[in-house]
């Protein structure tokens, strides 16, 4: 009878060892340094991009009230651009914590019209970034040209591992150089 609860007993104590620590975002972020056109190289399924097949951009403008214009961009298996247009805002004294509407400003009262979206690493010089969110369900990995070097797409998706995200379904948009 003791046998039987040792080992869910050593399961129960070890489960807080298995837990990941809480994602963090870059602790600063230059949103004017940010903003331009991003191509990405690299992402985790995503609903919403389930018809993108190249060419894939995000361009974040930023607005005089704070908040950021993102224009999402890509084409499809067919030739066909698809373009989506949204907002991002701040979630609190960190820029690099935002959250990201697509859905008409009528409903942004609403809470879940917004998604998190966080830079969690970028470049001294803002040539690359990878962006996820705290429920490591969402990965991009972005650069300012449409490639990256094979060593530098190693290194960034070692860090994206290493910050807890599984990499076994990432989806290359495109090759490394």
């Amino acid at each position: 009878m003791v046998r039987h609860l040792i080992l869910p007993l050593m399961m129960m104590l070890s489960a807080p060892a298995l837990a990941q620590p809480p994602l963090q975002a870059v602790p600063q972020l230059d949103l004017a340094r940010y903003a331009g056109v991003w191509h990405e190289i690299a992402r985790l399924p995503m609903y919403f991009e389930r018809k993108c097949a190249r060419d894939i951009t995000a361009t974040y403008t930023p607005r005089e009230d704070g908040t950021v214009t993102v224009r999402n961009a890509c084409v499809k298996a067919d030739g066909e651009t698809m373009v989506s247009e949204g907002v991002a805002r701040k979630t609190d004294d960190n820029p690099a914590k935002l959250q990201v509407r697509f859905a008409p400003g009528w409903l942004s009262a609403l809470p879940f019209v917004w998604a998190d979206y966080w830079v969690i690493a970028v470049d001294e010089d803002y040539r690359w970034a990878i962006v996820g969110e705290p429920g490591r369900e969402y990965l991009w990995i972005l650069s300012r040209e449409p490639a990256l070097d094979a060593k530098t797409f190693e290194d960034l998706k070692g860090r994206a591992r290493m910050m807890g995200y599984d990499l076994a379904e990432l989806i290359v948009v495109s090759p490394p150089l």
